[in-house]
């Protein structure tokens, strides 16, 4: 890379860092604004961001020429608009006036037990992206890591379709189950089991759903309208491989998604880190397998398809797959699946 890219990457980076205690706040302000079953929050906040993104790019990239340190102030402005958008109401909602009882009161050694399985998953999805990252940086073709990045953008753009499903079975399941623990008959237990079970079917729908068309969108850029991210020629060429596994991922990222929702509103934490401690394990070797044979980038998606896949099968299995095993011998309903 020449002196002035490097430069000018430089300067995008330490931008972009000032973002960075105020991208960790709005992620504990929002988790909270959603635990707390308020999602008009969020979402008012993310249309601040963008509006503040556009213009700024508009302002800083377009009218006054900055170009890549235009941008990186745009987003970092953007940032902040949509932070500060949701201080009032986390001091309205969240700050109750009377302090919090025995009952309300969390412990440091009930958190730690929540928190730990927690950052395990999120130590594993950080990376599964930054060993694609690696591999893709690696590879012979020079276009290698360009595409990568732009079907890594892609996928970052229909995730969150995807994860406010999760967030919502986050929010709302424990509501459920903490019924069935209080229910003192047996008729009442299995009432609030049903229902949950019900939420649980409606979300796994509705996550489907959303993933198919999410995913259809983001993989037709690649595939048709790849001059909208680059003017490169070579690049357009190189990244149209890399729709359908951008496709896979993103519909296989629906039932993930969904199912660790729902294992998280069940606090099924072990479950959980155990399955992405093995798979973050597995997945490099296969990556840097690739990465000695220098294969087309597309296996890099491909594999990550599969790294979907197999936690699909694990999360899914774990919270329906017996009663779908029952369904499929014709035996009798279990209304035990999501216990």
């Amino acid at each position: 890379a020449s002196k002035a890219i490097l430069s000018q990457a430089s300067e995008y980076a330490n931008i972009r860092g000032l973002s960075m205690p105020t991208a960790l706040l709005y992620g504990v302000l929002q988790a909270a604004l959603l635990g707390a079953k308020d999602s008009l929050t969020p979402l008012i906040a993310i249309a601040y961001s963008t509006v503040v993104n556009v213009v700024g790019d508009l302002l800083c990239v377009c009218k006054l020429g900055m170009g890549l340190k235009g941008a990186a102030i745009a987003t970092l402005l953007a940032q902040w608009a949509g932070t500060l958008a949701l201080i009032p109401s986390c001091r309205k909602k969240l700050f109750a006036s009377k302090p919090p009882t025995t009952e309300t009161k969390v412990s440091s050694k009930s958190f730690l037990k929540f928190a730990a399985p927690v950052l395990t998953l999120i130590l594993g999805k950080l990376a599964a992206f930054g060993f694609m990252t690696h591999v893709a940086a690696s590879l012979p073709a020079e276009t290698a890591l360009a595409s990568h990045q732009i079907v890594l953008s892609l996928f970052f753009f229909l995730s969150p379709c995807l994860e406010v499903i999760s967030q919502t079975a986050q929010a709302f399941l424990p509501t459920y189950y903490a019924g069935r623990d209080a229910a003192t008959t047996t008729s009442n237990k299995k009432e609030w089991n049903n229902a949950s079970n019900a939420l649980g079917a409606k979300l796994l729908k509705l996550g489907l759903t959303v993933g198919i068309f999410a995913s259809a969108i983001a993989a037709s850029v690649p595939l048709f309208f790849s001059n909208l991210l680059t003017n490169d020629l070579s690049i357009q060429t190189a990244v149209k491989p890399l729709a359908l596994p951008l496709a896979l991922a993103g519909l296989l990222t629906a039932p993930v998604a969904v199912s660790e929702g729902v294992l998280l509103a069940r606090r099924e934490l072990k479950y959980l880190a155990s399955v992405y401690l093995g798979s973050t394990i597995i997945f490099p070797m296969g990556l840097l397998r690739l990465k000695k044979t220098g294969g087309p980038v597309s296996n890099v998606w491909y594999g990550f398809a599969a790294f979907q896949l197999f936690r699909a099968i694990c999360f899914t299995g774990k919270l329906w797959g017996r009663a779908l095993w029952n369904k499929v011998l014709g035996g009798k309903k279990d209304d035990t699946s999501l216990d």
